[in-house]
């Protein structure tokens, strides 16, 4: 017989008699069918053999009566790991707590996600949930199901077409699809449109009002544009004027252009330190002693530990400092001039806003200096909207 998985639920023990009568106990082994097996033989006066528990305990008459020693050696089975377990109570409540705390964690609301919404605030969404008892640590069991949640949800929160609320293990995800709802028009009183500088006027398109000016028309600031007035002196109505003008304003500006152009340059010398981030600290682990560079550029790099979506509070931190000096150019006179000209051209362009298009330059004076600089005023051309509101007072 083996040592079958049946023997070790029922436990067995390995043995060793020892005496002068061993055959005899043997052959009443096996004659009263004690559950034995791999008998091996020590000397003349030694046998080991494994016998379950229950035929163990039945030992006593025929090792009395053939006057048989026995030592048991080594024990095995179900029985005997119980009972270890049993003498390490503390390992056990342990363990019964582990699993019990790990079910009662998984009862409760660790998550609240809200997905869909874009016009309706998250807090209004937190606030109505919570009132419905959706919230951090709230026992799950506790909550309504998930459609009459959905319901309440809804009726709380104006402006949604529809709630779902999606119980995910101890994550809560509430949806929210939004009403389509036209924008709300601000009121607007009558009105004309008036030039806001002085310019010449490239493009008019008036959807609301009567135009009084044209094309390649100069105008003033303060010119009225497109009147709010439509109609004759006997049926004269206001109207909010409304449309699209557009002319070429006259920008003057100062161009320093300097001949020499000072840029930074890397030596190839390098210095390395390392840190260990444990939350906002860092600890300093090579690299140590002061920077040999008198001019130098300092390249961090950062790497957090992550798990799973989050990042953990602790990471490396790898500080590269290069050395650079400063160098000076030469530069050809036409070159800094036109490189001049096309930043003084975008800043310009920049401050008349995103519709401006730059239609011209016209330079105006031109001077050099004993410095090492060469200064230009320059008239720039920017095409640009020029229209602005203006109230119709009664």
């Amino acid at each position: 017989m083996k040592s079958t998985m049946f023997n070790m639920l029922r436990g067995f023990v390995r043995i060793e008699l020892r005496g002068r009568k061993l055959e005899k106990l043997l052959n009443a082994l096996i004659s009263n069918r004690y559950a034995v097996w791999d008998i091996r033989r020590l000397g003349d006066e030694a046998v080991e053999l494994h016998i379950v528990i229950r035929d163990f305990f039945r030992l006593r008459p025929l090792l009395k009566e053939t006057g048989t020693r026995l030592r048991v050696k080594e024990r095995f089975g179900l029985p005997f790991k119980l009972d270890k377990l049993g003498r390490r109570k503390t390992f056990i409540v342990g363990i019964v707590c582990f699993f019990a705390a790990i079910y009662i964690l998984s009862m409760l609301v660790w998550r609240v996600d809200v997905e869909g919404n874009d016009k309706i605030l998250r807090s209004s969404v937190v606030q109505a949930a919570k009132e419905q008892g959706i919230y951090r640590f709230q026992w799950k069991f506790r909550l309504s199901d998930t459609d009459t949640l959905s319901r309440q949800l809804m009726n709380k929160l104006p402006g949604s077409a529809w709630v779902g609320v999606d119980v995910q293990g101890t994550r809560i995800r509430i949806k929210i699809v939004e009403s389509a709802r036209p924008d709300n028009r601000e009121l607007m009183s009558p009105r004309h449109l008036v030039a806001s500088k002085n310019a010449l006027v490239t493009q008019i398109l008036a959807e609301k009002g009567k135009p009084l000016v044209k094309v390649n028309a100069n105008v003033n600031k303060g010119d009225i544009l497109i009147s709010g007035y439509i109609g004759d002196e006997a049926n004269k109505q206001t109207v909010v004027a409304q449309g699209t003008v557009r002319g070429i304003v006259w920008e003057e500006a100062g161009v320093e252009i300097p001949l020499t152009l000072k840029h930074k340059v890397y030596t190839g010398e390098t210095k390395t330190r390392s840190y260990l981030v444990l939350g906002s600290r860092g600890l300093q682990v090579s690299g140590f002693g002061e920077t040999p560079f008198s001019q130098y550029e300092t390249i961090p790099e950062l790497k957090t530990v992550h798990w799973r979506k989050w990042a953990l509070p602790f990471g490396w931190l790898t500080e590269k400092q290069l050395e650079s000096r400063l160098e000076e150019t030469a530069l050809d006179p036409q070159d800094a001039e036109k490189m001049a000209l096309a930043q003084a051209r975008a800043e310009i362009v920049t401050a008349a806003g995103p519709d401006a298009v730059w239609r011209g330059e016209k330079i105006i004076l031109h001077e050099k200096s004993d410095n090492g600089k060469v200064y230009m005023k320059v008239l720039f051309e920017i095409e640009q909207p020029i229209a602005v509101e203006q109230p119709i007072v009664p």
